[in-house]
């Protein structure tokens, strides 16, 4: 029996790794459960799965989730930063699910990892921050972090057995998201709702808008830097519309390892939970007849420049991929609620990148500062193109 806490459980992951956890009830306990601001679905989910502990965003919300619950609960409500620092190194745990939208999950991860926890890391910003410090203490911590990103798990299970000195290369599979045929004339005018229509996959808003406008594969090219401890220019990435090919390796003698599978989060999920065993799920085969063609296509820089920009900020280096990662953060907000264009994006990640010094080999503390540092800066110049 692995006993799992959740970071984020009320999000897209959380919800997709309680559903794995309920139909291998033999396997999986849950101890703990993180979440923001969702007191409904996490009070079902409490009295679903019966955690000890549960933290959300906020003292408010702590005391209206205590009003929600049967007097008789004896669940244990945290809340806050120090809350979710609880929940992440939660003693009884084996492995913390870090599934927290955005830079919000690097001090619970840390935390998590510090108390000796293998964490199964959905959260790709805590890799983008702060990549060094959390793979040195991982190693330090003796910690396992296996990846729930279908693409970093398709690396993952392809280097499994491999010798990493015969990799050449990784190439990491993007879908292309809504606008993948559009024109840079059709982009100025795109809306909300046309950026949160991914034609394959299910997520949050965040990572929604982040997958149209191909940010979210380049902070993935920074991840996976950290998490396969290969450089930046040895990272490569594909257009494949179809979503089956999650990632692919090329190895020094030519030969090419694929991951695939159908477009579905819970496969990546239960490998994490159960890695290195494999289990049964209910999900559909993969039908390679019916899937018809697969395509690769060359990526379009122009027309998508924030891929550019997570190259050229993962190739600096230090703190320039926190600046880039706050700044996204911040815009993508800002476009949510249509203050600015889809379009704005990477003109105002650009400016950001432009204003900032990186330091390199940065503290933790040096990180979180220019992580301050860069949202205030794009607050500032969002107001400006707004007033």
């Amino acid at each position: 029996m692995k006993k799992i806490t959740i970071l984020g459980s009320t999000g897209s992951i959380g919800v997709s790794a309680l559903d794995v956890i309920e139909k291998n009830p033999q396997r999986f306990q849950v101890e703990a459960l993180a979440a923001g601001r969702n007191i409904k679905l996490l009070k079902k989910q409490i009295e679903k799965f019966k955690p000890k502990v549960v933290s959300v965003s906020t003292k408010e919300i702590a005391l209206k989730l205590r009003e929600a619950l049967n007097a008789k609960s004896r669940v244990k409500i945290f809340y806050d930063e120090e809350g979710l620092k609880e929940i992440a190194s939660f003693p009884s745990a084996d492995i913390v699910i870090s599934a927290i939208s955005g830079s919000a999950g690097l001090i619970p991860t840390l935390a998590a990892i510090e108390a000796g926890k293998d964490i199964a890391l959905a959260n790709k910003e805590t890799m983008v921050m702060a990549g060094e410090i959390v793979t040195k203490k991982a190693i330090k911590k003796g910690v396992k972090i296996i990846p729930v990103d279908s693409e970093h798990s398709a690396i993952f299970q392809c280097l499994e057995g491999s010798i990493r000195q015969n990799l050449r290369r990784i190439i990491l599979t993007a879908s292309g998201g809504p606008f993948l045929n559009f024109s840079r004339n059709e982009l100025s005018k795109v809306c909300l709702s046309q950026t949160l229509r991914h034609p394959n996959w299910k997520m949050g808003k965040k990572i929604t808008i982040d997958s149209a406008s191909m940010m979210n594969k380049g902070l993935e090219v920074i991840e996976a830097k950290w998490l396969f401890n290969v450089d930046i220019s040895d990272i490569d990435v594909l257009i494949h519309p179809q979503s089956i090919v999650h990632s692919l390796v090329e190895f020094i003698d030519g030969a090419f390892l694929a991951q695939m599978g159908i477009p579905n989060m819970k496969i990546p999920i239960a490998y994490a939970l159960t890695y290195p065993e494999r289990i049964i799920n209910d999900l559909p085969s993969l039908d390679l007849v019916k899937t018809g063609n697969l395509e690769f296509l060359k990526p379009d820089i122009k027309k998508f420049p924030c891929l550019g920009l997570a190259y050229a900020a993962g190739l600096c280096g230090g703190t320039a991929p926190v600046v880039l990662n706050a700044a996204d953060e911040v815009a993508v907000s800002a476009f949510i609620e249509n203050k600015i264009r889809f379009i704005d994006l990477p003109n105002i990640m650009e400016k950001i990148l432009g204003l900032h010094n990186s330091i390199n080999n940065p503290s933790l503390d040096d990180i979180l500062q220019a992580d301050l540092w860069a949202r205030r800066k794009t607050k500032k110049i969002i107001e400006r193109m707004i007033n």
